[in-house]
């Protein structure tokens, strides 16, 4: 089990040297930020997103903020690999999908941007009522065939949006609320 993390810690350093692109300003005051480029149809797309968060954020933002905006990460690529198709601009017979994951942390703030070719709005959902009764006995017929990813995103972040980029595509971004304390004395 132990050389099984080892290679995947080595796994992860080796596709963090192929993909990732660290910028961190000179004072920690300004924020630390980070650009990870993945693509949607290489192996373990979601996992390397999933690392690079926790690997970016260990020791930087509360150990519950690091695991919410792990799994918001992961839900946000994964809807990429499985529902983006590119612009008919932006695609290229042959070319593989394009991810950017975008990390900026600032004292107060956590924002995580994730880009993709596709330039059609996200459902983000609005919620739904439904009744007590209906929950009881039929909850698995209430559950949203779709969005369930961006509504469990809306629930671990502070806010979710979407923007459209200029060339085309879209970013979904994410905001978590900080609480500005010194991580380093946290658990």
């Amino acid at each position: 089990m132990d050389a099984r993390k080892t290679r995947r810690s080595e796994d992860l350093a080796h596709d963090l040297d192929a993909y990732a692109h660290w910028f961190v300003a000179p004072d920690p005051s300004i924020g630390h930020f980070l650009a990870l480029t993945l693509f949607a149809e290489c192996r373990g797309t979601a996992r390397v997103a999933r690392d690079t968060t926790s690997v970016f954020l260990r020791g930087a933002v509360p150990k519950e903020v690091m695991y919410d905006a792990r799994l918001v990460v992961s839900e946000l690529v994964g809807n990429v690999v499985n529902h983006a198709v590119p612009d008919s601009c932006r695609a290229r017979p042959g070319g593989l999908r394009r991810i950017d994951v975008t990390f900026k942390r600032y004292p107060k703030w956590l924002f995580i941007g994730v880009t993709d070719e596709d330039s059609t709005p996200p459902l983000l959902p609005m919620g739904d009522f439904y009744s007590p009764e209906l929950m009881t006995e039929l909850s698995e017929a209430v559950l949203p065939d779709n969005g369930r990813g961006l509504m469990l995103a809306q629930r671990m972040a502070s806010a979710v949006w979407w923007t459209p980029e200029q060339q085309g595509g879209k970013t979904v971004w994410c905001r978590f609320d900080l609480d500005g304390g010194d991580v380093s004395s946290q658990p």
